[in-house]
């Protein structure tokens, strides 16, 4: 549900929009609110599940999370709902670290990699499954529902986590306050510069305040974050021996291409799939449906492979799957592509996300010691959000830019039809569909590029190591 509720609300921004009687900016505050309260914290509240226990810190979450998700279905203004949005990404961003370690805590070394297939499954598929059930539930019920939804997850995620989830042994850690303002500071200005520096035309901000000024005031402030962790004498925010792993150092790299890719792949898809094709949003989303499924049916099969095998080479198979679907998607990208011929890289990108997420989890993880495990998670799932965030921003930048120079003048008159667009009864005029198609297409090369990097750096992955500090551990109670 954290990671449906990051791309769940842009399917009812215009019945939000109309419903609170606000404007489209405000709307968007909506989104953006929850990306940075869900992005900014992650490496601190990593280090708190390892200082108070990942059970605790989860709950906590979960409570804030549920409870934030009924007030943001009950506002009556945008003002209200930005503000309960902020509550619920707080909420994310205290459970997201402690799932990962508590896997990494609790399952032996050889059962390790078909829990993290599962995990890394459910992170792929959620980002695709938030458009779908936004979908269903807006045409259903209203805007309000995409929130309501939650409550009764939330309330049932307690109770198993109450029942099954075990309580962990902690250690005794003393908070790094410095780190911790430093890394939240840093967080911050990079995050909300990269993401909001569209909405500002990479220009000014408020008065001497500019978008390029907060990306790199941001990107400064983490670099001396990063020199404090090392020259402090006490105990570091985060431990950098664990860059010292190199499958660790290597998968938190690969991780930040994953998220940049992902992201950013679906805007001009969806795109084409509406505006060129004529689908109604939850038509274009049931197209991802194949994706999904092969996902999720073979998480376990291949968390069993990388269990019994070095793994190594898997996630390598799963980029480049996930790459040669996206080259599908660039080569079938035409007004006169047949619908059902657009299913293939759907299902070629569902075999690739599946040796993907858990394989690449599984490695970067491995050798962690279980007292580091809360600090690495908190690192991985950072690194992934800010690709996400550079891959969402790139992408409306590079759009635009293919857009213009596929349509020219003609780009103007897009917002005339973009209304009707989605409605599945017309599309874009004959005129613009090959161009903007061209435009769409174009884009998708960025996260194909982007995933072949990624691949390249999935190449110095190491043999996994033989025995590692995240083995079995006692539980209490």
């Amino acid at each position: 549900m954290i990671l449906v509720d990051t791309t769940i609300v842009s399917v009812a921004n215009p019945s939000i929009m109309q419903g609170l009687e606000t404007t489209m900016v405000a709307t968007l505050w909506a989104t953006s609110a929850y990306l940075l309260a869900y992005a900014v914290p992650l490496l601190i509240t990593g280090r708190l599940g390892d200082r108070f226990g990942p059970r605790r810190i989860y709950l906590i979450g979960l409570t804030i999370f549920t409870l934030s998700s009924l007030a943001c279905g009950l506002s009556t203004s945008i003002e209200a709902l930005v503000a309960a949005r902020v509550l619920q990404g707080l909420g994310a961003s205290l459970m997201t670290p402690q799932t990962m370690a508590v896997i990494t805590r609790i399952f032996a070394p050889t059962e390790r990699g078909s829990a993290m297939a599962v995990w890394g499954v459910t992170a792929g598929v959620a980002t695709l499954v938030g458009p779908i059930l936004g979908g269903f539930l807006l045409d259903a019920w209203g805007w309000e529902w995409i929130f309501f939804i939650n409550v009764p997850v939330g309330v049932l995620a307690f109770v198993l986590a109450m029942s099954f989830v075990p309580r962990l042994p902690t250690s005794a850690h003393r908070f790094d306050w410095l780190g911790v303002l430093m890394s939240a500071v840093g967080m911050f200005l990079l995050v909300f510069g990269i993401q909001e520096g569209a909405s500002y035309d990479w220009g000014v901000i408020w008065g001497p305040i500019t978008v390029w000024g907060m990306i790199i005031v941001g990107a400064l402030v983490l670099v001396m974050f990063v020199l404090w962790q090392r020259w402090q004498r006490g105990e570091p925010l985060i431990p950098l021996q664990i860059f010292r792993d190199r499958n660790f150092s290597v998968g938190t790299a690969a991780i930040v291409t994953v998220g940049f890719a992902v992201t950013s792949m679906g805007l001009p898809l969806m795109f084409y799939l509406q505006l060129v094709l004529g689908l109604a949003p939850t038509q274009a989303a049931l197209m991802m449906v194949p994706m999904a499924v092969l996902s999720i049916a073979l998480a376990r099969p291949v968390g069993l492979l990388i269990d019994r095998r070095d793994p190594r080479r898997v996630p390598l198979l799963g980029l480049l799957l996930v790459a040669s679907g996206l080259l599908l998607y660039v080569l079938l990208a035409r007004p006169d592509t047949p619908i059902w011929l657009l299913l293939i890289p759907s299902a070629v990108l569902g075999l690739g996300n599946a040796f993907m997420w858990g394989p690449l989890a599984t490695l970067t993880t491995f050798g962690l010691a279980p007292k580091f495990a809360g600090a690495g998670s908190g690192v991985y799932n950072t690194s992934r959000q800010v690709g996400a965030v550079m891959g969402s921003a790139a992408m409306a930048a590079l759009m635009e830019s293919r857009i213009s120079a596929q349509l020219g003048a003609a780009a103007g008159d897009l917002g005339s039809f973009s209304g009707e667009a989605g409605s599945g009864v017309s599309a874009l005029p004959e005129p613009l569909r090959e161009g903007f198609a061209a435009a769409m297409a174009q884009s998708i090369l960025m996260p194909l590029g982007v995933i072949l990097v990624g691949a390249a750096i999935a190449l110095c992955f190491g043999p996994r190591p033989a025995r590692t500090g995240g083995v079995r551990l006692p539980v209490e109670g």
